[in-house]
């Protein structure tokens, strides 16, 4: 029998949940044992990581909505929903930052290396968005669409558990949370983008078995990206403290 898209991205999610203890800053976080300069670090890195995959979303757009292929216009708009919430997402994220200290970033241009010399991101937190960025660019769209939903069930659970964790062992308002609120709340809209998306592709043929395949090498990769990035950061609060 076939499977709906509904059925895919379900066995997709679940083939694809973190083990216990991928991302191990979580719990210091859960009982406010981190660091504030971790969770400042967390801001500045997901700077980075905001930005990169804003671009990243919007090329997956434009190559969707590009090529005349089976479930284009479906990923397409899956793609751009996307996008627009990382934009939400970015002006969230000065209100934590501002939270934890962080300086706004200065203005594109305004001295030498202004934005280089502010901070250097660490090579373990921005591989989940440098490939993010390869999918982009190689990715199957249907197949990317498949991969981020299952990454995003995991990365929703993360930020409603920090979310209220900052509320109750750091004192950051509802304002400062708001990039966390944001990533928390179900998103219908999103999840009826990716059945369309993926319902399309499947009425025309194109996920097959070894697609089905590559969509899960590309969700285990981002997976074990995303389980890097809070690995960093842990490390990072485990460093003594200078």
């Amino acid at each position: 029998m076939t499977r709906t898209a509904g059925e895919l991205l379900a066995d997709t999610t679940g083939g694809l949940a973190p083990e216990p203890g991928a991302n191990p800053l979580l719990p210091l976080i859960e009982r406010g044992a981190a660091r504030r300069g971790t969770l400042a670090v967390l801001a500045l890195e997901q700077r980075e990581v905001i930005d990169a995959d804003l671009r990243a979303f919007r090329h997956l757009a434009e190559r969707s909505a590009a090529r005349e292929v089976p479930a284009g216009p479906e990923c397409a708009a899956f793609f751009g929903l996307l996008a627009e919430g990382e934009a939400v997402a970015r002006d969230r994220l000065g209100a934590y930052a501002a939270g934890c200290g962080v300086a706004p970033r200065p203005p594109a241009g305004r001295g030498p290396r202004a934005r280089e010399a502010a901070y250097e991101p660490l090579a373990g937190c921005q591989a989940y968005p440098a490939y993010v960025a390869w999918l982009a660019l190689n990715g199957s769209p249907a197949e990317v669409v498949l991969a981020l939903c299952a990454n995003f069930a995991a990365w929703g659970g993360y930020c409603a558990t920090i979310a209220g964790a900052l509320r109750r062992h750091y004192g950051f308002d509802a304002e400062s949370c708001g990039f966390f609120d944001f990533f928390a709340e179900p998103s219908p809209e999103l999840d009826r983008r990716a059945l369309a998306a993926v319902q399309a592709a499947l009425d025309a043929g194109t996920l097959d078995e070894d697609a089905e395949d590559r969509a899960h090498r590309h969700g285990r990769l981002l997976a074990t990206y995303e389980s890097g990035f809070w690995r960093t950061l842990w490390e990072l609060d485990r460093q003594p403290a200078s």
